[in-house]
């Protein structure tokens, strides 16, 4: 099952769910609209062309349609910080330019502003797979729009532009099997408080533990064989044979003034990864992400 790996990295991310009027919520982790939605926008789709299915009955699937087959797993390098920010709407303005409402007048005096919640993630780093299965050829296609985008991409939210490490590798054979191999961007952690012994340093963990989120089971050899090192009784969860949650993320239209959205299953589940793919931050991570992608190529030295 070949596709291809994302990094979405960027300063802030925001992945709403259920966002409803002046309160847009984000989840921990990216959506299918939010990431269907981008690569729509690799594509160059236009809102009004923005719905899975043609609307005359004729049964043909349209281009954002075929973006529904995607298949996406998430792996959580970093989880971030949760901000929650607020914005004001229609205050200052003169009459004619206030917020206007829905029996197409505008706002009166004392009634102008509107005051907004947003949610935001901080500083959090996800790895993505993508594949499709059920449509050969189109991961392809979608890597290739995203290498060379025709309208700029964001992470969920237009103020939240993606880092530069993006598109981290667009040909691979099993990139959800990958996700256990590309390095963590995450500092290495430290030692276990309370493990040393008399005499000796104490040891740092040997593995780490890793959230990955899905939108279909998890495939039954995917966290089947721990590593070697891994300390006597660390699990592997069974819990992404199983749906953990439901998310009202799968798009039907999204349209500029017709978004309508469906509920689906949500996979999730944890397994312990080596601590030596805990890569840390800044030159660090690029030097160890370069490794990774040009293992031929030598190790650039430090200063």
């Amino acid at each position: 099952m070949s596709g291809f790996l994302l990094q979405l990295g960027g300063p802030l991310q925001s992945w709403g769910e259920h966002s409803a009027f002046t309160d847009r919520d984000t989840v921990s982790h990216p959506t299918r609209s939010g990431l269907i939605g981008m690569i729509a926008s690799a594509f160059g789709i236009p809102r009004d062309q923005a719905a899975a299915d043609s609307e005359d009955g004729s049964g043909w699937t349209t281009g954002f349609g075929r973006l529904t087959h995607l298949r996406f797993t998430v792996r959580c390098d970093r989880p971030g910080t949760r901000l929650r920010d607020f914005h004001t709407v229609g205050g200052g303005y003169p009459a004619h330019r206030t917020v206007p409402t829905a029996k197409g007048g505008r706002r009166g005096a004392g009634m102008t502003t509107i005051v907004s919640h947003r949610g935001y993630l901080s500083d959090a780093v996800f790895t993505v797979a993508v594949t499709a299965p059920d449509d050969p050829g189109l991961a392809a296609e979608c890597a290739q729009a995203l290498a060379a985008p025709r309208w700029p991409l964001h992470l969920g939210r237009r103020s939240c532009p993606p880092g530069a490490l993006f598109l981290l590798r667009a040909e691979v054979p099993d990139p959800v099997r990958e996700l256990r191999t590309v390095p963590l961007a995450r500092p290495r952690p430290g030692p276990v408080p309370g493990d040393e012994e008399p005499g000796r340093a104490p040891d740092s963990p040997a593995t780490v533990s890793v959230r990955f989120t899905a939108d279909t089971p998890f495939p039954t050899d995917f966290l089947a064989q721990l590593p070697a090192d891994s300390p006597p009784g660390s699990p592997s969860s069974t819990s992404g044979r199983s749906s953990v949650s439901t998310l009202n993320d799968e798009p039907v239209r999204l349209m500029s003034r017709d978004r309508v959205y469906r509920s689906r299953p949500a996979y999730a589940t944890s397994c312990r990864l080596p601590a030596d793919l805990c890569a840390g931050h800044g030159l660090a991570y690029i030097d160890a992400l370069n490794s990774y992608l040009h293992p031929s190529q030598p190790e650039r030295n430090a200063p």
